[in-house]
């Protein structure tokens, strides 16, 4: 991804402050990551960035995210995320052609500069 600089993105500093932290349920990270974390290193290496993923022993079993990168990139993949789980079945298919994408080839400026919005959850479902 040449366009986000000349310099590989993991030699620059600032890629580095302000990691990305957030958790998601243990099925949702199989879901998108695969059992074994089978797809973790591809969508490593097709979206830019680093990814940790830290099983927490709670009641639901969650797992805690680390993502260092390019912000761009980290915006994306979280919207990634948040899209393939949500209620709402526009996002959620958005989400899951990006979840398709981002497995298959690496991602383009002109997916990092799309909407990368999804919808805010205000606790109630639209369809």
């Amino acid at each position: 991804m040449s366009t986000l600089g000349k310099k590989a993105w993991w030699t620059l500093p600032a890629n580095f402050h302000s990691p990305l932290v957030f958790y998601m349920e243990e099925d949702q990270e199989k879901h998108i990551f695969g059992h074994g974390d089978t797809y973790l290193h591809c969508i490593e290496l097709h979206s830019h960035i680093l990814i940790q993923l830290e099983p927490w022993f709670t009641a639901t079993g969650q797992t805690q995210v680390t993502v260092v990168g390019p912000q761009r990139a980290r915006q994306w993949l979280l919207a990634m995320i948040q899209s393939v789980g949500s209620q709402n079945s526009y996002y959620k298919s958005q989400g899951l052609e990006m979840l398709k994408n981002v497995r298959s080839q690496p991602l383009t400026s002109g997916d990092l500069a799309g909407n990368t919005m999804v919808e805010p959850d205000t606790g109630h479902q639209n369809e």
